[in-house]
């Protein structure tokens, strides 16, 4: 039984269900981020960041022609590789831009590393592949069709805000446990742990897609319903995200007062407005290049003003992606013409830059028992969370749990998020490795355990 036929006194008791799987455990998550770090020791440790000394390269064009090329067979030969053991390509680029950094091929060749990938050559693969990140959001808010949520409106909100509200949850407890040794010098308990919670909360929208679309699900009940939930689950999780960021870099109560009143003022101005006045508009043939450079200027402007509004340039990128979603001429438009170049060109920069920032002693043998952790807290409370509630709602149980499972997927999208904390510095070094590692396996997880799920129903 699926989402759009669940017993008939199944949809009177979604708002219960929303109240006792959504709501509370979101509510007793923010009261404990709010008020459990009173007691907790403050961090003593410095926050290092990975450097070097300057090197400079007798010709910056050619270091960075090499570095793209590099960087592109790598990660085109990884994503290649993953694929024929039934992953998404994605997670194959995600790890080989991991791999170029510290952990594996500075350990393995320091010297090579170093010469290839020099200090003076990051502020330029720095904003390029912020840029490449840029189109992804762009085209991450043009996927997301609000128009499927038609009849699910209702049971997606329910079971999506579930997944997001029991890892909040989880999330804020470990950073209580976190937040003694793992706490940044400087930064209180209460941003350190919401951005644990989020972090935790992350649905990678874009890589469901592909997961679903590889296993030709995207038109079943089940994939349908996915969707839903995992694109209202998207939007909630970087709303929330918007407002800890603003919270995070305004300094004092009034400041951080005025950033969240943008954010909602943005907010309502791209969906109120922006957004209506795309879905009436008519794309005529041969203009198609005009509406792409008119999209293309509306992203850089949004993500320049929500840059300058303090809440920073990605939400501005994802709101013009959503605004655009609302006509099916611009939303194929966008992602046919933009996603090809952001996706083959410019993301891997942005999986070698998450390596690179990841410092060659950063993880330490002891931490395999945090990594376990992470992994552990950030599964079962996706897991549980969605399963529960979609149990509740009327899904059957092996339906609600291959929900589960889908919702566990983070890949890119969590990769961003944490290069986002990274940047604000609510994350060390040694977590945000951990954190990292945690993102690539929950996403190779979800192939292996819709795998098992279809065994063990088979089975029975």
């Amino acid at each position: 039984m699926d989402a759009g036929t669940h017993r008939p006194n199944a949809r009177p008791r979604l708002g219960r269900i929303y109240l006792v799987w959504a709501a509370v455990p979101l509510l007793i998550g923010l009261l404990l981020a709010r008020y459990a770090g009173v007691s907790l020791p403050a961090p003593a440790q410095q926050m290092v960041k990975a450097g070097a000394g300057a090197l400079h390269a007798s010709s910056p064009l050619a270091l960075f022609l090499l570095q793209l090329l590099v960087l592109l067979m790598a990660a085109k030969g990884m994503g290649r590789l993953l694929r024929w053991f039934g992953q998404p390509a994605v997670i194959g680029e995600m790890a080989a831009g991991l791999m170029m950094g510290p952990l594996l091929f500075g350990a393995l060749l320091p010297q090579l590393q170093t010469a290839l990938f020099p200090a003076s050559s990051l502020g330029t693969l720095g904003m390029i592949s912020q840029l490449g990140v840029l189109m992804f959001l762009l085209v991450a808010g043009a996927e997301l069709d609000l128009g499927r949520l038609q009849g699910r409106r209702r049971f997606a909100i329910a079971v999506s805000h579930a997944g997001i509200a029991v890892p909040f949850l989880c999330g804020v407890v470990l950073a209580i446990c976190l937040y003694p040794t793992h706490g940044p010098a400087g930064v209180g308990f209460t941003p350190f742990a919401l951005f644990i919670g989020v972090s935790l909360s992350i649905t990678a929208f874009p890589v469901l897609l592909r997961i679903l679309a590889d296993r030709q699900m995207t038109h079943s009940p089940l994939g349908q319903t996915a969707i839903a939930c995992a694109a209202l689950g998207d939007a909630t999780a970087w709303c929330m995200l918007a407002l800890i960021v603003a919270a995070t870099q305004a300094s004092g109560w009034g400041a951080a007062g005025f950033s969240l009143a943008c954010v909602l003022v943005f907010t309502l101005l791209m969906l109120g407005v922006v957004r209506p006045w795309f879905a009436r508009q008519q794309i005529a043939p041969g203009r198609e290049g005009a509406w792409l450079l008119g999209m293309l200027l509306l992203t850089l402007a949004c993500a320049l003003l929500t840059e300058i509004l303090g809440i920073h340039a990605l939400f501005g990128a994802f709101a013009a992606g959503v605004a655009a979603s609302s006509n099916p001429q611009l939303r194929e438009l966008v992602i046919s013409r933009v996603e090809p170049l952001a996706a083959t060109l410019l993301l891997p920069l942005f999986f070698a830059m998450t390596g690179l920032r990841l410092r060659a002693d950063a993880l330490q043998v002891s931490d395999l028992w945090l990594c376990l952790l992470v992994i552990a807290v950030a599964t079962l409370g996706k897991l549980a969370g969605t399963f529960a509630a979609a149990r509740s709602a009327g899904m059957q149980a092996p339906d609600a749990l291959r929900l589960g499972v889908l919702m566990n997927t983070r890949g890119l999208m969590e990769l961003i998020v944490l290069n986002l904390g990274y940047e604000l510095g609510l994350l060390d070094d040694r977590l945000f490795a951990v954190l990292v590692i945690m993102a690539l396996v929950t996403t190779a997880m979800t192939g292996p355990l819709l795998n098992l799920c279809g065994r063990v129903m088979r089975s029975t």
